[in-house]
């Protein structure tokens, strides 16, 4: 089989569209299947003559290019096949990529068209079969050959900027020629095939700043110190044109944004040499008193600044830190402020860049300084205490009126007005103290009792006569001195059990004492039984000298079926001046107790009288009867019974 180029038999239309053939030259390739031997009576023809081989000729490639908008079917190439002999016994058969639907044969002739038009970035090539067969039976009468139909390109795709617009910065002040982005196009058209996809770069705007390298796209610096202070940011329009840059060429652009950034190239200057702020006297101690601020063209970490005050006549009155947000100076009160001590203070503030670039230390110096004087305007402040707490003492026995103390105040400001004193009642609800309206001496209202009270904390009021409005307050704190006025009684309620079986000189109970009072030098108890009850002969008592005293059994055999409870009177005197006494009863309940001492049962049992006859018994009543009418009709006896009833069990 063999196959032809026949530009020869069409018009010359058709043979400028196969021009590129002939550029390309007609390559002679052996097929990829076995072609039938060329028949010796065929007549050759002028292509087999230009490209014979050993055996049959064959193009295994042909050209159609692209875009074609003619009205007639492209012609692409002729197929034929040696063992035609052109009396129509042979028929041709196309198949493969895009046959019936883009390429037709005609069946006698062999001839192969393209049907509609074709885009080589859609499909570049297609590989087709071609087949002769006998026009009767359908069977081949050579094997089956594949072809390739390549589509030829033309210049039908304008470059783009797939990444574009694009967005660049570059350092202000760079020197010439700095590098800033580099900007690439693509071109759908065949980069292999003549230069429909070879571009070049140009700027259509952005000159005289910037300029673009043609080949590789990269975009430079076209002017050296452009300052961002003046001019921040560039667009450039950036321009991709095939065919070299030729005339004819297809071209696209894209948007190159040129952000200058900041370096620190600017030092901050105060724009006024002198500040002056007002403040009031009465503003609180870390308080604001001003804001300055040093201005600065850079921007970001170039524009931060420190402060400090580099001197003045007010030392440790005042600080300055930088607000990190707005980066201003801010001054701040340390100590309080006094407009009658001093109205005025002159301070010397210096600001310096925190990151300094010693690539522009020639621009400097990156600090300045500024003179701030703040004035001190007076207010009406409340009067003060010469003294804010007054400690004061007062015996508890004064007389009502008694002086205690006296407290001063007065007024800081310059008029200097009259003070009247008052006292806070709720520190005084009892009204126990006063104080002189003019001259602040305090004194007694009522009698005081340390053992109540032994401390008043009063809130004095010191109110200007000019400005009642203006109060100021000041503490006394009033302690109550003691005095000896409570006699000591017995620390608790004691409860003493006195066991049946106990022995002659046994400790029976301890007994110690209390005093409200408070000496100086401490307590000291002395205790005695009272003088009635001195010489019993039951009970006997030990003073341990540190405080406690001890209660003695003075004999053994004591029986609570004789009498179960005995009182016994003590005597407590305390060590003051003068000094206070007081007799306080001791109870013992007489127990009947277990082997270890333990108390089973206490206080009175039934008696019976076992073993007497009633008149015995009306004899013992007499004899009581008779023993009382006695002591009634004794003066002494009722004397002694009438003031010590709660003894007769001793």
């Amino acid at each position: 089989m063999g196959w032809c180029c026949s530009g020869v038999c069409r018009a010359v239309t058709l043979l400028a569209l196969l021009l590129p053939l002939w550029e390309r030259g007609c390559r002679a390739l052996n097929p990829s299947s076995g072609d039938l031997e060329k028949s010796p009576h065929s007549d050759p023809g002028p292509w087999e003559v230009l490209h014979r081989h050993k055996r049959s000729w064959v193009w295994n490639q042909f050209f159609v290019l692209e875009e074609y908008t003619g009205n007639e079917p492209l012609y692409v190439g002729k197929l034929h096949s040696d063992v035609d002999k052109g009396d129509g016994k042979v028929k041709y058969v196309l198949s493969g990529e895009g046959a019936t639907s883009i390429f037709t044969i005609d069946e006698n002739t062999g001839d192969i068209h393209a049907t509609k038009r074709l885009d080589r970035e859609a499909q570049a090539y297609y590989t087709l079969q071609a087949q002769a067969v006998d026009r009767l039976t359908n069977l081949p009468v050579e094997p089956k050959s594949e072809f390739v139909v390549k589509v030829q390109d033309i210049n039908d795709n304008e470059p783009k900027f797939l990444d574009g617009p694009y967005l660049a910065g570059v350092p202000e002040m760079s020197p010439l020629g700095t590098m800033v982005v580099q900007v690439a196009a693509t071109d759908a058209d065949d980069p292999t095939y003549g230069n429909s996809a070879r571009v070049v770069y140009s700027i259509i705007h952005g000159q005289p700043y910037f300029s673009v390298e043609p080949k590789t796209g990269i975009i430079r610096t076209a002017l050296p110190n452009m300052d961002r202070e003046t001019r921040d940011q560039y667009v450039l329009v950036i321009q991709a044109k095939d065919m070299v840059g030729q005339m004819g060429g297809l071209s696209g652009t894209t948007s190159v944004t040129v952000t200058l950034t900041d370096v620190n190239d600017n030092p901050p200057r105060f724009t006024h040499k002198n500040y002056q702020y007002t403040v009031l006297e009465s503003l609180p101690v870390q308080s604001v008193v001003a804001r300055i601020k040093a201005a600065d063209a850079d921007i970001g970490s170039n524009a931060e600044m420190d402060y400090r005050i580099m001197d003045g006549d007010g030392p440790g009155m005042f600080n300055i830190t930088t607000d990190e947000d707005t980066q201003e100076g801010v001054i701040i009160l340390l100590k309080p402020l006094d407009f009658e001590t001093k109205g005025s203070f002159s301070l010397r503030i210096e600001a310096t860049n925190r990151n300094i670039d010693s690539n522009f230390l020639s621009a400097g110096p990156f600090s300045d300084t500024a003179s701030v004087k703040v004035t001190v305007e007076d207010v009406n402040e409340p009067p003060v205490f010469s003294t804010p707490l007054s400690k004061m003492v007062v015996s508890e026995d004064a007389k009502v009126g008694t002086s205690i103390g006296r407290v001063s105040a007065h007024d800081p400001d310059t008029s200097n007005s009259a003070i009247r004193y008052s006292i806070d009642r709720n520190t005084d609800l009892e009204r126990f103290f006063n104080v002189d309206a003019l001259s602040g001496v305090i004194s007694t209202a009522k009698p005081l009792d340390r053992e109540a009270n032994s401390v008043h904390n009063l809130t004095i009021f010191a109110i200007e006569s000019q400005d009642p409005a203006q109060i100021g307050k000041g503490i006394t704190l009033i302690t109550v001195l003691d005095i000896n006025d409570n006699a000591p009684v017995f620390a608790i309620d004691y409860e003493t059990l006195l066991c049946e079986n106990a022995m002659p000189g046994q400790v029976i109970q301890t007994i110690s004492a209390v005093d409200k009072d408070e000496p100086p030098s401490g307590h000291r108890f002395y205790f005695a039984l009272a003088a009635p009850v001195a010489g019993n002969l039951n009970f006997t008592l030990r003073d341990n000298k540190d405080n406690t005293a001890s209660i003695l059994t003075k004999r053994g055999g004591f029986r609570r079926r004789e009498q179960p409870v005995y009182r016994l009177p003590v005597l407590i005197v305390d060590s003051g001046s003068p000094a206070l006494s007081s007799t306080n009863t001791l109870s013992v309940r007489v127990c009947d107790c277990d082997s270890d001492g333990v108390a089973l049962s206490c206080g009175a049992v039934a008696y019976t009288a076992t073993g007497l006859s009633t008149g015995a018994l009306l004899a013992i009543l007499g004899c009581i009867l008779t023993l009382l009418g006695k002591i009634h009709h004794d003066p002494g006896v009722s004397s002694i019974s009438a003031s010590n009833n709660k003894y007769l069990y001793l």
